[in-house]
């Protein structure tokens, strides 16, 4: 599989402004035709790069939308923002709407699932007019927050005067380190792809607001009867799509969603790491096209 660079991702995209806020958004070359749309809610502290080796795949069924959230990847990154997930809903539904979807799919892995789960509060309360959500694929996120292996620079990320200190010292390194420890084969993360995501990360000053879109993992907790409650009560077709061998968002937490939603189905993928579209690109895109295509048929 060709390796992509930063600037080779980049080229890809486009900004999109969204309530004054420029998001970076890529969409597959297929989007005139008569295909599906499925639209990607990425993961902390990545981007849509996650998406890099999967994007030629799922292409090939779906007319497929990723976007940076803000204060990720390329996307504007604000010092004097409050990065909840309830403004990264917002933003990604008039990101939708500014490209003419009203329908569709989205999969959502990581911190991309509490901002899908404020969606799908937002859809069964009926407060988002225009918009028909197909199907919904959860993907490694700490969603049950309780169940969370959190790692020890999340924790300090996390607080207010170790925070923001950690951010200004973060580093490549600390970064490649990171990755490693919550991949299941360490071998399948290139100097070449840390290097690309670094460069992400940092763009626009990224260092800034790392710890700002930490606190993401508060408002799991303080949000948790809002978004399990209407993952619990929604009718949606769910797919919850899980690498087994995650040290973060553990196995139990999908059995848990599993049975809790009464409409999911579950899959699990063994010998794979937190992030199985960059770790087994190939079988995480068939079990994605196979669920929503089985929908579509």
């Amino acid at each position: 599989m060709r390796f992509i660079s930063a600037q080779q991702w980049q080229q890809k995209g486009r900004m999109v402004a969204v309530h004054g806020k420029r998001l970076f958004v890529i969409q597959s070359d297929n989007f005139s035709k008569d295909l599906p749309f499925l639209l990607i809610l990425h993961g902390y502290p990545t981007c849509s790069y996650d998406y890099h080796k999967v994007l030629p795949l799922l292409s090939l069924h779906f007319r497929v939308v990723v976007h940076d959230h803000l204060g990720f990847g390329f996307s504007d990154k604000p010092r004097n923002y409050s990065y909840t997930l309830i403004d990264q809903c917002d933003m990604a539904l008039q990101l939708w709407h500014r490209l003419g979807i009203n329908k569709a799919h989205v999969l959502a892995h990581d911190y991309g699932t509490s901002v899908a789960t404020e969606l799908v509060a937002r859809l069964n309360h009926g407060v988002v007019p225009g918009f028909e959500l197909k199907s919904l694929t959860l993907c490694n996120g700490s969603m049950h927050i309780e169940l969370a292996q959190l790692r020890l620079i999340q924790r300090l990320l996390l607080n207010r005067i170790t925070g923001p200190l950690l951010a200004r010292m973060s580093s490549k390194n600390t970064l490649a380190k990171n990755l490693k420890q919550i991949y299941h084969d360490r071998s399948l993360i290139t100097d070449a792809e840390v290097d690309a995501l670094w460069q992400m990360m940092t763009h626009n000053d990224g260092k800034q607001v790392i710890h700002q879109t930490t606190q993401y993992i508060k408002q799991r907790k303080q949000f948790w009867h809002r978004w399990i409650g209407a993952l619990q009560s929604t009718k949606l077709p769910v797919h919850v799509l899980w690498a087994e061998n995650d040290r973060v968002a553990v196995l139990k937490m999908a059995g848990v969603l599993y049975r809790e939603i009464q409409t999911s189905i579950l899959t699990t993928l063994p010998n794979t790491g937190h992030f199985p579209m960059l770790e087994r690109p190939e079988p995480w895109a068939q079990a994605v096209i196979k669920f929503i295509s089985d929908l579509e048929s």
